[in-house]
């Protein structure tokens, strides 16, 4: 059976692979392995995290580490280069838009092994963004294009990919926040350190939001961070906020010395599942996350995007998302909305039905086959 390398550098990469590994495992056509690059270094990504996901541990670990951008892609492009040369796949599965997914496109591409790009086709316009940079180097040597949104579509046809390369699926995304809110519901959350943070917060019936910052240009710019944490004590005079903060974020805010006040409560990066057993049942999130602009219209929760732009807009055009930028005044009017009941009613899109997956695996089963055959 051909067998698929399945790219992941952090965290948020395994959750977009844990959906495709779940569909492989349910069909005898195609085998897989789960490459970790070892890009980000996380502590919470232990037997328990990969049990949460439903998947296996990875099968290899490259352990490429930091570094700045080209330190770290040139680390993972060498380790990804010597194992494909090792055992050379039948394709190359890559994810979002990290380091890892350019570096592993890029090595695969140059040994003519075939990729494929999931998310493919986001864009945000913002060339200041290195998001962006791999998103539109690994899209310009892609094979199959796996689209979550129509915007996505409209760019890879405006760049001159070939219509029967571009596969609007859905979203893998969408697929786990489902498939991992279905566990929490039967879950024992007892344990989880936000389970109690909430019921100190929402007593009585009380509401409270989430927030997440970790954008450089919110955070590492002490004149933005000022700004942005004086919207949030005003929100928070009004609805309690909860607020898990990136080490980074909250080195800045020491360093700045920004005061948050009494009703935002700081606590330290939540594992997957703890945070969203957080975040979906807020009266609104406020985040810079691209992510959860996503997992929120999946979920209907009200959210605020403190950016200037987004590379996924159909959550702002269908779903519960409001693109506010970074104004103080703004982001305070577009909470106090959502407050007083007026705020945005988004739906889910066409086809974040949690069956992104498995249209991804019925594809490349298809395209694989045909490369077999030819």
């Amino acid at each position: 059976m051909p067998l698929i390398y399945l790219v992941a550098g952090a965290r948020p990469n395994f959750m977009k692979i844990a959906p495709i590994v779940r569909a492989l495992q349910q069909q005898n056509a195609l085998t897989f392995k789960i490459i970790h690059t070892g890009q980000h270094y996380d502590r919470e990504m232990n037997d328990v995290f990969f049990e949460e996901l439903g998947i296996p541990q990875p099968d290899i670990f490259m352990g490429a580490g930091g570094g700045s951008h080209a330190q770290q892609t040139a680390k993972i492009m060498v380790a990804f280069e010597e194992l494909c040369q090792a055992e050379r796949p039948a394709a190359v599965l890559v994810v979002g838009d990290v380091n890892s997914t350019l570096a592993c496109s890029i090595a695969a591409k140059k040994l003519n092994i075939p990729v494929a790009h999931v998310e493919a086709g986001l864009r945000s316009g913002d060339m200041t963004m290195p998001e962006e940079i791999n998103r539109l180097v690994t899209d310009s040597i892609s094979d199959w294009f796996f689209v979550t949104e129509p915007s996505a579509v409209t760019h890879l046809q405006r760049e001159g990919k070939a219509e029967s390369a571009i596969h609007y699926v859905g979203h893998v995304m969408v697929d786990n926040v489902l498939f991992q809110a279905d566990k929490l519901g039967v879950a024992d959350t007892s344990s989880y350190e936000t389970s109690a943070i909430k019921a100190a917060r929402s007593a009585n019936g009380a509401r409270y939001g989430v927030v997440t910052l970790h954008r450089p240009s919110n955070v590492d710019d002490a004149a933005m961070m000022t700004s942005l944490a004086g919207a949030l004590r005003e929100i928070a005079q009004e609805l309690p906020l909860i607020f898990p903060v990136h080490p980074r974020t909250r080195a800045n805010l020491d360093s700045f010395g920004i005061d948050l006040g009494p009703n935002v409560t700081l606590v330290g990066p939540q594992a997957y599942m703890a945070f969203l057993n957080l975040w979906k049942d807020a009266a609104v999130v406020l985040t810079d996350s691209g992510g959860l602009q996503e997992e929120t219209t999946a979920l209907g929760v009200p959210c605020i995007t403190i950016r200037e732009n987004t590379e996924r807009p159909v959550t702002v055009d269908e779903g519960s998302n409001v693109l506010v930028g970074t104004d103080p005044a703004r982001i305070v009017a577009e909470a106090r909305k959502v407050l007083r009941g007026e705020g945005k009613q988004g739906r889910r899109p066409h086809l974040w039905d949690g069956k992104a997956a498995e249209r991804i695996v019925a594809v490349l089963t298809e395209e694989l086959a045909t490369k077999e055959l030819a």
